[in-house]
């Protein structure tokens, strides 16, 4: 007599750092009966297995910022989601995704307020140079050097998406004026604001602040260069908290050591963590954070959940919510 087949639960890993065995987003995919299995970098490291030898048998990955290249997901044979815990998707091979069939999601909207407030503090501690000046009193010093107000300011925004328009609602409440560009403008929130839509140029020209809120491709790759820096005011500050490689950083090095450019600060890097030999490092008047910006309780509560919940859509036959590939990927219901 022929034993029926056990029926096994899709399994899948869990690779975002900041998610752990016995949390919400665990106890979701549980409770959709789904296996769950954490491949986070540091679990990687302990058990000495790489990342395409943990994707060997799962369906679906809740990723974090780990590198999805072609040669890890051709590793993955049943692999259908790649859900990554945030907007930018530029660690994942996206033409081998499609290649596979696999779905590619993202969390846009759960880190909003979480970045446009760490771009405030960022522009807060450039204007007062605060960082500076807690490293003087504790060495001894005790120097009351002048800041700037963001009140009356003019603030320059590139990429009016969900960040970039919470950004924007801020600074007006400080009383600053803004200029922005986007290929793809907003005509109601430019009404509803009075934001000023320029060209790209115009609005480098015109910025104290500039902050950045546009995703990588080849398209945008080193926007910020020496020419569009040169353009910019030498007492004004470049914001980043979009990706590293939207700016050339020996280029900004430059201008900042050159007096071109009153200073940046920066929450991504081309390179991260930041080389130990990075010029960045040693620049006074360059504050770097550890790509925290939506390192919130809350933001990464939100985008963990949403992540989950658009592994459990696509496992019981409905289509994501935020598909970067619609189209491409193979959202039916007991596929593979």
């Amino acid at each position: 007599m022929t034993q029926p087949t056990e029926h096994r639960a899709p399994r899948v890993l869990i690779t975002t750092p900041y998610l752990e065995p016995g949390g919400t987003v665990d106890r979701m995919l549980r409770d959709a009966g789904i296996e769950t299995v954490f491949g986070r970098l540091a679990d990687r490291e302990a058990a000495g297995r790489t990342l395409a030898e943990c994707v060997a048998d799962v369906v679906g990955v809740v990723a974090g910022t780990d590198s999805f290249s072609a040669e890890v997901i051709e590793a993955a044979p049943v692999l259908r989601i790649l859900s990554r815990c945030g907007v930018g998707h530029d660690n994942i091979d996206v033409a081998a995704a499609n290649r596979r069939g696999v779905a590619v999601t993202i969390t846009p909207g759960t880190n909003r307020v979480s970045v446009a407030e760490h771009v405030l503090a960022l522009m807060l501690n450039c204007a007062r140079r605060i960082p500076q000046n807690v490293i003087a009193v504790r060495d001894g010093g005790w120097a009351q050097e002048s800041g700037r107000e963001l009140c009356g300011s003019t603030l320059g925004v590139i990429g009016l998406g969900s960040i970039g328009k919470s950004v924007t609602r801020a600074a007006l409440a400080l009383g600053m004026r803004v200029v922005a560009h986007d290929p793809w403008l907003d005509e109601d929130f430019l009404k509803e604001t009075g934001v000023e839509a320029q060209p790209l140029g115009s609005v480098l020209a015109a910025a104290d602040f500039l902050t950045l809120h546009i995703s990588l491709d080849e398209s945008t790759r080193h926007l910020i260069d020496a020419a569009a820096l040169r353009r910019m005011k030498p007492d004004a500050y470049l914001i980043n908290t979009a990706r590293g490689g939207v700016v050339d950083e020996e280029a900004l090095a430059d201008a900042v050591e050159a007096g071109l450019l009153a200073g940046a600060a920066l929450d991504v890097t081309e390179q991260e963590p930041l080389p130990a030999d990075s010029r960045l490092r040693g620049l006074d008047n360059i504050l770097v954070t550890a790509h925290i910006a939506a390192a919130t309780v809350e933001a990464r509560a939100r985008s963990g959940a949403l992540a989950a919940q658009q592994v459990i859509d696509l496992l019981t036959g409905s289509v994501p919510e935020h598909l970067v590939n619609p189209g491409r990927a193979d959202v039916r219901a007991g596929a593979r």
